[in-house]
Formats: C-alpha cells, sequence, structure tokens
C-alpha cells in the first residue's frame, strides 16, 4: 500500500518540482534609502522587512528615477526613459523654467500602448497576473493595468483615507488605503496558490499626504530623534508597510508557498529629504537620507538609490548583501529569467537579469556601467532646483554627472565618498573624459532625447505660471 502510495503522489511531486516559482513584487513610493532599520535607521521599526532582509539578499547600490512615474515606466517596460519618453511627472509647466537656458523635453504622460508590459511576459509564460495599488501609467480605457497584462488589477493613490479605487471597489469605513491594498493581495495569493502567480504590489505609502492610523502614531510620540528620522506619523506609514510585508510573508508561510516564491521589497525613489543640507529648500525635512545627497527629485544618490531586498529560497543566501550597481531596467529581465519567460519582442531590453548576482553576490555582470539621463528641471522652492537638465553614468565606484545646462562635470567615488562631497573632475580629468565618451555613446544609442535652447520671445509652449523664475510646483503631493 505504501508503494502504490508512492506511485500515485510521485507525479505531484515531479510536477510541484517544475513548477516555476511564483513572484511579488512589493514597492513602497518614496521611502529613502535609510529609512528602514535593515538599512540602517535607528528611528523607524520594520521588524518584518528587517526579517526578510534577514532570510535574503540586500541590494545596497540599486537605483531607480529620481520620482515616481518613470521608474514605474522602467520597471514595466525594463527600458530607459530614454526610450520611452516617461521621464518625470507630469508635463513641463508643472516648474516654472522660463528663465532657465533650456527647454525641457516633453514627457510622456501614459505609458505608450505599444510597450509590452511585464505583466503580458509574465501572463505569457502561464502566470497568473495580479496589480493592487498606484499604477501612474494611465488609468483611462486601454492604460488601466487590467488592460496592460494584469488579470485583475485595483488602481489606488492620492489619499491615504477616503481614497478612490478604480475600478470602484467598497471597503469599510475609515479604512486604511495600506491595509486595503493588502487585503487584496492576501486574497489574490489565496486565490492562486495552486498555480503560478505574479503578484505586483505598489503601495503608495508613504508618500504624501502624511496620514497614518492613530495607534501607530502614538507608538512614535516621545520617541528621541536619530540620523535625522524623527516623524512619529511618517513611522507610523512605514509601520504599516512594513505590516503589510509581514502579512504577506505570513499568508505565504500558511500555505506553504514560501520556499516557491521570490518576494522582492523596494522604493520607487529616494526619500523626501536632504533637501535642507542641500539648502534648496526651509522648514526641515519629512525624513533624511544620510549619508547620501540630497532626496527625491535629485539624481544625487539621495534620489535615486533605494532599499532592494530579494528572498528567494535555495538560491539567495540568508543575510547576504551585493553592492554591484544595479538598476530599474534590471528587473524586467530578471523576472522573466526566473519565471521562464520570452522576452518582449520588438523591445529593446536595456537591462540585465540579477539572477547571478541573486546566486552570488561576487559575480560579474557583463555590462561596464548603468546610467539615466532627465533632459528636464524639478523644481524645491523659489528660484531653487532639485535637479535642473542631467546625465550620468555608474561605472563601478565611479559616477559622472554631466549637467546640460552648461556642461559642468561632477566625478565622484562613490566607494570612498557616498556622500557625494567631493567633485574630482578638475583633479582626474582623464577618467571624467573617460565616463564622459561612455555616457555620450549610450545616449547616441538610445536616442536620448535633449533639451534645446529657451527662447521665450518665440516658445509658444513657455509655462503660465505666476511670477519669474519659482520653482514652484502645481502641487505639493507628487513633488
Amino acid at each position: 500500500m505504501k508503494f502504490l502510495a508512492l506511485f500515485f503522489l510521485l507525479p505531484f511531486a515531479v510536477l510541484a518540482a517544475d513548477r516555476p516559482p511564483n513572484i511579488i513584487f512589493i514597492m513602497a513610493d518614496d521611502l529613502g534609502w535609510t529609512d528602514l532599520a535593515c538599512f540602517g535607521s535607528q528611528y523607524y521599526e520594520t521588524p518584518n522587512i528587517d526579517k526578510l532582509a534577514s532570510q535574503g539578499m540586500r541590494l545596497t547600490s540599486h537605483h531607480h528615477c529620481q520620482n515616481c512615474q518613470p521608474t514605474r515606466a522602467a520597471l514595466m517596460t525594463g527600458q530607459y526613459a530614454a526610450r520611452t519618453g516617461v521621464y518625470t511627472v507630469g508635463g513641463i509647466d508643472r516648474f516654472d523654467w522660463s528663465m532657465r537656458p533650456l527647454r525641457p523635453v516633453d514627457n510622456v504622460v501614459k505609458l505608450p500602448l505599444e510597450k509590452t508590459t511585464l505583466a503580458q511576459v509574465m501572463k505569457s509564460a502561464g502566470y497568473a497576473t495580479g496589480m493592487f495599488g498606484k499604477w501612474h501609467l494611465g488609468t483611462e480605457g486601454a492604460y488601466h493595468p487590467g488592460k496592460r497584462g494584469f488579470d485583475e488589477a485595483i488602481e489606488s493613490s492620492g489619499k491615504h483615507f477616503d481614497f478612490n479605487t478604480i475600478p470602484k471597489t467598497p471597503y469599510p469605513e475609515g479604512e486604511y488605503l495600506a491595509d486595503f491594498l493588502t487585503k487584496r493581495a492576501v486574497d489574490f495569493i489565496t486565490r492562486h496558490k495552486d498555480a503560478p502567480f505574479f503578484l505586483y504590489l505598489p503601495h503608495f505609502g508613504v508618500h504624501s499626504p502624511y496620514q497614518a492610523k492613530k495607534q501607530l502614531i502614538a507608538k512614535f510620540e516621545g520617541k528621541p530623534a536619530a540620523g535625522g528620522h524623527h516623524d512619529p506619523v511618517y513611522a507610523a506609514m512605514i509601520a504599516s508597510v512594513d505590516e503589510s510585508v509581514g502579512r504577506v510573508m505570513a499568508v505565504l508561510d500558511e500555505l506553504r508557498l514560501a520556499d516557491n516564491t521570490v518576494l522582492i521589497f523596494t522604493s520607487d525613489n529616494g526619500g523626501v529629504g536632504g533637501y535642507t543640507r542641500e539648502g534648496i529648500k526651509k522648514g526641515g525635512d519629512t525624513t533624511d537620507n544620510a549619508p547620501l545627497r540630497s532626496g527625491k527629485g535629485s539624481l544625487y544618490e539621495g534620489g535615486t538609490r533605494v532599499p532592494f531586498i530579494v528572498r528567494w529560497p535555495g538560491v539567495t543566501k540568508a543575510g547576504s548583501s551585493c553592492d554591484v550597481p544595479t538598476i530599474h531596467v534590471d528587473v524586467l529581465p530578471t523576472l522573466a529569467e526566473i519565471a521562464k519567460a520570452a522576452p518582449p519582442e520588438n523591445q529593446p531590453l536595456d537591462g540585465e537579469s540579477l539572477v547571478p548576482l541573486f546566486r552570488d553576490p561576487a559575480a560579474r555582470l557583463q555590462r561596464a556601467a548603468i546610467y539615466q539621463h532627465f533632459p528636464g528641471y524639478l523644481g524645491a522652492g523659489d528660484n531653487t532646483w532639485r535637479t535642473t537638465p542631467v546625465s550620468l553614468t555608474q561605472a563601478g565606484q565611479w559616477k559622472l554627472m554631466e549637467f546640460l545646462e552648461d556642461g559642468r562635470l561632477e566625478l565622484y567615488n562613490l566607494k570612498n565618498d557616498i556622500g557625494e562631497s567631493k567633485n574630482l573632475a578638475a583633479s582626474m580629468p582623464e577618467k571624467a573624459a573617460e565616463l564622459r565618451a561612455q555616457l555620450q555613446a549610450w545616449r547616441e544609442a538610445v536616442k536620448a532625447p535633449m533639451p534645446s535652447q529657451n527662447t521665450p520671445a518665440t516658445d509658444t509652449a513657455q509655462p503660465k505660471k505666476k511670477g519669474k523664475g519659482k520653482g514652484k510646483g502645481k502641487k505639493k503631493a507628487d513633488q
């Protein structure tokens, strides 16, 4: 009888062994590089994310774009902003560039429909696909995530209480958005436990408006500030995202799916802080990205370097870390390899699979560098700017920034100077010239659009603002 039982169970065991892993990608909004305890915070409390890090690998030099919309486009397409046309949030008139020397490149505000998305790639490999949270790539008609490869999709962002959803979905009065999204995610996992699934959970937390559950705020009131981290409301928002990660981890354990699930946690851009140190904003910061320079909206490390944690049981070593420079365009080819999915046809991928690093953090990738290109302006206040048009390349420990208004170069050795405090361009002209040539070759290869000279007398697309030369945005909610 035992032999017969084993005989009948064997095919199911083989099927389970051959089943590709489930993939869950959780992304916070505006969470800074040091906003987690496992990335250095001594004020914020993130026990569940810390546990995830202890069970997996931290990528300590992972980069996204300077603000949220272009990061999401890059994650979904595996392409740099130079190819998607999505390099910032909204139109170019969000900030008054009328007194600046360059005219920004027009921004694409909805992900072009001809682009194949990560969800479509996963779906083609037989995965059930679900998305719950902030999409930010178009919600009307064919642009909604439910039409871009996700079998199930509920979009919601903008408010943490009394929020709207697309499509309209009922929820209990007073429910917190992070909890609502987590419930949907857990339900999706439970219903799809018997076959491979891809879950994308892009939280709106910890983005402004800064709102949190009262019981969590109370937990941090009176707690001494540490390292520029000080705000009980912001800490409570982080705690809600951490609770979400904990609930996802718990349901994976309950359903015995954890060992065959790749679980990733990250943020879409740097934290809202570092501006006071830069002298571009007064009145204090929400958080602090120190030792990194600046914050969201800047292409210094504080604006683009984000926490990235991956747990892949049997592949990533528990408690490990990797300092190889990685970037958003790597996510699609990485997940496609894990899922054994075919890459998109007629859509060149700019990234490289990170699976070799997951297996061995000392492994080497094929590419020489990662890149960013921002042909626009992001304001911070009256006549102050988080960034002006700039391109950059990072090759190992070396980072070169070329500011496009005047051709100014900034060269940093991030291994020795993670805070980007010492510009080496003048003292190391050969290295600067080498990286600039590499950057120029990349821009030509991807046909990166460049800003043009600003000619106020003839330019009919000048921003219509109050006053001149102001760096004020239309709204604070999406800085």
